[in-house]
């Protein structure tokens, strides 16, 4: 499977099921490990474990079984790892906090601070 169409398919599983604020951050050239990032957030831990249960399942009926998940237990933030795309669903305080968002996207200049 192209690298596009499983963002592609991570993403339609993700939204199938409802999660909210989907976001895909392509990492290529900035960290070897991993090409692209997808966020996303369930409303209630048991949705955020439905959601990376979704996206798990969809990705091994498309012939890709994930290297492995982390945080089903508490249901706050779950990850599955793809190899080449690192999904994260959270729950939206959780997301809040952790920012992942600022980690990979380039800071536009205009609000960048003098040093």
């Amino acid at each position: 499977m192209e690298l596009d169409q499983l963002v592609a398919l991570t993403s339609e599983a993700l939204d199938d099921m409802k999660a909210t604020d989907i976001h895909v951050i392509d990492i290529r050239g900035k960290s070897s490990m991993t090409d692209f990032i997808i966020l996303a957030c369930g409303t209630s831990t048991r949705h955020v474990k439905s959601l990376a249960n979704s996206v798990k399942v969809r990705v091994k009926e498309a012939g890709i079984e994930p290297l492995g998940s982390e945080g089903e237990a508490e249901g706050e933030w779950v990850l599955v790892d793809l190899n080449d795309v690192i999904v994260h669903v959270m729950l939206p305080d959780v997301r809040d906090f952790y920012k992942l968002e600022k980690i990979w996207e380039p800071t536009p200049a205009s609000e960048k601070t003098q040093a």
